[in-house]
């Protein structure tokens, strides 16, 4: 069995299953079994989705890590809001980022789809005129996830 280990800073914000873990002090934990989590500037606030590729990853991200309720409802309003910023860009890129995270998070890979909507967000930040957003920085664990993690 593989495992994946995170070292976290005091403060800091994980999300495993649904549930939100905050970290008071140094930590460095080690998941032994598949889960679905998202940690430090990964994780995206409500308020922080202001803009049509935030509200896609917000959305995705939903279907990621929500109650299965949350999750089939954040899949759906990802499909509407991707098909809304894919018929108004003008960037080819953005536009096969999208398809591919939506067919990722189709498939149960919300993961990667979050990835490449981070990569859409940079995108629209620079074109816009925005600083970066949190989530869309370099924010890897120190080492890749084993394959087949749902973190991976």
């Amino acid at each position: 069995m593989s495992t994946l280990v995170l070292e976290l800073r005091p403060g800091d914000m994980m999300v495993v299953n649904g549930a939100p873990i905050r970290f008071r002090n140094r930590a460095r934990i080690e998941l032994a079994a598949k889960a679905r989590f998202l940690f430090g500037k990964q994780i995206m606030p409500p308020e922080a989705a202001t803009t049509p590729a935030r509200r896609i990853y917000f959305a995705l991200q939903t279907a990621y890590i929500g109650t299965e309720q949350e999750r089939a409802a954040g899949l759906a309003a990802a499909r509407g809001l991707v098909a809304e910023f894919q018929a108004a860009t003008t960037s080819a890129q953005a536009r096969a980022l999208l398809r591919e995270a939506l067919s990722l998070a189709e498939a149960d890979d919300c993961y990667a789809a979050l990835k490449r909507v981070r990569r859409v967000m940079l995108h629209e930040a620079e074109v816009l005129g925005l600083p970066p957003p949190a989530a869309a920085r370099q924010e890897a664990p120190r080492r890749p996830p084993p394959p087949g993690w749902a973190g991976a």
